[in-house]
């Protein structure tokens, strides 16, 4: 009788061979909304970094956006297949307007089954990016920052920081510089100009070199206008360039020294000075390394910790953390010695999550 007992198992590899086709499978169905699963090239959407608990990062997500989001834009409606218009009936007998008419009405179905927003695989821990449709993102995060800021209301438990992404294109130099070309023309073309930050953050990327990148991008907004100039203290405005594997992330944000930046934990708590735009700089959740820089800066060249993950850079013309120190401050020593040119360094880790984490 052990035989037969032990047959079943036996022939396991059909069943987990059948198993794996049935989770396919399964990942098949998901997609059947007509959305990307992931993050990748080509969307907008919102950045949301959290401390350790996605899942319920993504139902605060929800529930903030939706609120605000109808404030702004009414409620979002729905339209049932049903009720899509068919067209003429008289189309029929033309084979390629009826295959036109056919196509027309799978892209339709296919964007009604999209919703105004929708979480997407970020490609990193701690990390939630959130897709949106028929939105402008950075306005939308930011009516929410400054109605948190003004009435000082703790919304959110997990969720830390909120940051907006006008637009995705693959993490190459050479591709990114083609499209900051292009994106950065509506803030920075002349005869538009304005103060400017770059801050840069990588996560699960190895290729980027963040010194070129950023003097790169800050050449790029330099081009387009020669009266944009860079200010760490107060610009009027940020680019934020968020790296995640191979997916570049890119917006341009207002008052984001003044919101915390961007920071929802922050942003609601009381400052007696309100030209404190600057809490001090704890450690941050995940890996990766973020840094502002001044056009044509020289700073961090040659930096050692190029190659180390969770540590944060800030060059020493950054008055960013004018008024309060990090606690945990140490020179930044280069292979062949001290480095005039790099003050500080803040190793990620080395504090408890109070403020600005991501």
């Amino acid at each position: 009788m052990a035989a037969p007992v032990q047959q079943p198992p036996q022939s396991s590899g059909g069943k987990r061979k059948g198993k794996a086709q049935y989770v396919q499978a399964k990942r098949a169905r998901r997609c059947d909304g007509g959305g990307p699963r992931q993050l990748e090239p080509g969307l907008q959407g919102i950045l949301i970094t959290c401390n350790m608990n996605e899942r319920k990062c993504v139902e605060e997500a929800y529930s903030l956006l939706n609120e605000y989001g109808d404030d702004m834009y009414g409620p979002e409606k729905f339209t049932d297949k049903d009720q899509q218009p068919s067209g003429s009936e008289g189309e029929d007998d033309d084979m390629e307007a009826a295959l036109k008419k056919e196509v027309g009405d799978i892209k339709a179905s296919t964007e009604m089954k999209l919703r105004r927003f929708q979480s997407v695989e970020s490609g990193a821990n701690n990390v939630v990016f959130i897709r949106t449709l028929g939105i402008e993102p950075e306005k939308l995060v930011h009516h929410i920052l400054q109605d948190m800021y003004k009435t000082k209301k703790k919304k959110t438990r997990v969720i830390l920081r909120m940051l907006p992404i006008s637009g995705t294109c693959k993490a190459f130099l050479e591709d990114m510089k083609k499209y900051a070309e292009t994106f950065l023309e509506p803030w920075f073309k002349a005869p538009n100009k304005g103060t400017f930050q770059i801050v840069y953050k990588s996560r699960n990327n190895s290729h980027m070199n963040r010194e070129e990148v950023i003097k790169e991008l800050a050449g790029i907004v330099g081009s387009l206008n020669s009266e944009n100039k860079v200010d760490l203290t107060n610009p009027q405005y940020t680019v934020v360039v968020e790296i995640i594997k191979a997916v570049c992330c890119l917006s341009v944000v207002t008052d984001y020294m003044l919101f915390r930046k961007y920071n929802l934990q922050e942003v609601v708590k009381s400052a007696k000075d309100p030209s404190q735009l600057n809490p001090k700089q704890p450690a941050q959740a995940g890996n990766g390394k973020e840094a502002k820089l001044e056009s044509g800066d020289k700073s961090n060249q040659n930096d050692p910790a190029e190659g180390k993950n969770n540590q944060q850079v800030v060059s020493e013309n950054n008055e960013e953390l004018g008024h309060t120190k990090p606690r945990s401050e140490t020179k930044m020593v280069s292979e062949g010695g001290a480095n005039p040119e790099l003050e500080s360094q803040v190793t990620e880790g080395s504090e408890p999550n109070e403020n600005d984490l991501s």
